[in-house]
């Protein structure tokens, strides 16, 4: 066999691994390029741009669609949602925003916190609370458990001490009872009107040694000295008076029956009506005057300072900060008894607000050709060079079998 024959039965498969490997090489490069469409004149030439990039639209549907059809569909959102919202994310996210809210409190040098504060208690103290009030007040059962409450363990139970009973029983003597009031209050009760009753009342109802004195002496002349002493020697009167008090040792018998004193000693029925008198007491003051209570209260109080001192007790209570973890364990429970009942529902609402696939088709449509072609090609880089392989080895096997046809012929 000589050299040209030879060529006849090298070059085809050479030929056809060549031809193989490149024609695939060229197909794969023309699904990108050229990247912008090629005019020649006012016509475009055909297969410009390449496949992807004419298409890319499309392309960027069809992606968005399969994506949500069988990737992100709603129910591997929930899936998706509820590893996210585990409790002990949630937890640890809420822990930081509650400390970086703290935090956020604490450097505050404008006092912006404690101006908005000031301004909540004060519409609180001025407007709400006492339409509030005034709204409860009407009610048959406002407070009633509560008043009870304290009249039961606290009023009821009540007892002066010996030194509470002692300085009542002083100030009830040198204020309320002072020796020239009792004088005054004799002489102010012993009118001519009253000094006849009671003289004409000790002469017909005594006997004995008792009537013959009434009826020889009587009183009246008694009382009517008595009278004309307490009005013409007052001091004298009014120290007699005091004298008679301490050997009367009328301070000792006050102090004693002030301690011996207690509700539990009313009967029954006038301590239940004691504790209604005192509920409907409350309740009728409070509908009638708690509301300009709370109002004057809220107009005396300097809001801005008390919030100021609010949050400066806030910053630096060592409840709160250790109390943080506690409230965001607490608040994550809460949320996740909540999303198990309307994570569903919350998913569904959520998924076209995201519009996720929307989202796919802008990003795909606002990716240009080459880095689209990258993109593809940093994924499937081996297997596209496996096709273009398989393209020359095809190639050359044809080639091989032409020229094995050719060596039969011969």
């Amino acid at each position: 066999m000589d050299v040209s024959q030879l060529w006849v039965y090298i070059v085809p498969p050479v030929a056809g691994g060549i031809i193989g490997y490149f024609t695939n090489d060229l197909a794969i490069k023309m699904l990108f390029r050229p990247y912008k469409p090629i005019y020649i004149g006012k016509k475009r030439l055909p297969f410009t741009p390449g496949l992807i990039p004419r298409n890319q639209e499309r392309l960027a549907k069809r992606v968005s669609d399969t994506i949500m059809g069988s990737l992100l569909t709603p129910g591997e959102l929930q899936n998706l949602a509820r590893r996210l919202l585990q409790r002990e994310r949630v937890q640890s996210a809420l822990l930081w925003l509650l400390q970086l809210a703290l935090k956020q409190i604490q450097e505050d040098r404008e006092q912006k916190t404690a101006k908005i504060l000031g301004e909540i208690l004060r519409d609180l103290f001025s407007g709400s609370l006492p339409r509030l009030l005034k709204a409860l007040a009407r009610r048959e059962n406002f407070l009633e458990d509560q008043i009870n409450h304290i009249f039961d363990q606290v009023i009821l139970e009540f007892r002066l001490t010996d030194v509470q009973a002692k300085k009542l029983a002083d100030w009830l003597l040198q204020v309320v009872l002072p020796p020239d009031l009792l004088r005054q209050a004799l002489v102010d009760f012993l009118t001519d009107r009253n000094i006849q009753i009671i003289d004409e009342g000790f002469r017909e109802k005594t006997s004995g040694t008792t009537w013959v004195v009434a009826n020889l002496f009587g009183l009246k002349n008694s009382l009517v000295r008595l009278r004309t002493f307490c009005l013409d020697e007052k001091e004298i009167a009014n120290a007699r008076l005091k004298e008679l008090i301490l050997s009367l040792e009328v301070r000792d018998r006050i102090r004693i029956w002030l301690q011996s004193f207690s509700l539990q000693n009313l009967p029954l029925s006038t301590v239940r009506q004691l504790r209604k008198t005192t509920r409907d007491t409350v309740r009728q003051y409070v509908q009638e005057k708690g509301g300009n209570l709370i109002q004057g209260l809220g107009t005396s109080v300097d809001w801005d300072k008390l919030a100021a001192i609010l949050i400066k007790n806030l910053r630096n209570s060592e409840v709160v900060n250790t109390s943080l973890q506690t409230i965001s364990w607490e608040l994550a429970l809460i949320l996740e008894r909540y999303l198990e009942e309307d994570l569903e529902r919350l998913v569904s609402q959520i998924i076209p607000i995201l519009a996720i696939d929307q989202v796919i088709v802008d990003r795909v449509n606002a990716t240009d050709a080459e880095q689209l072609e990258n993109t593809v090609q940093g994924i499937v880089k081996n297997e596209l060079q496996a096709i273009v392989n398989l393209g020359g080895i095809l190639g050359f096997g044809i080639g091989v079998l032409q020229s094995i046809f050719f060596l039969l012929r011969s």
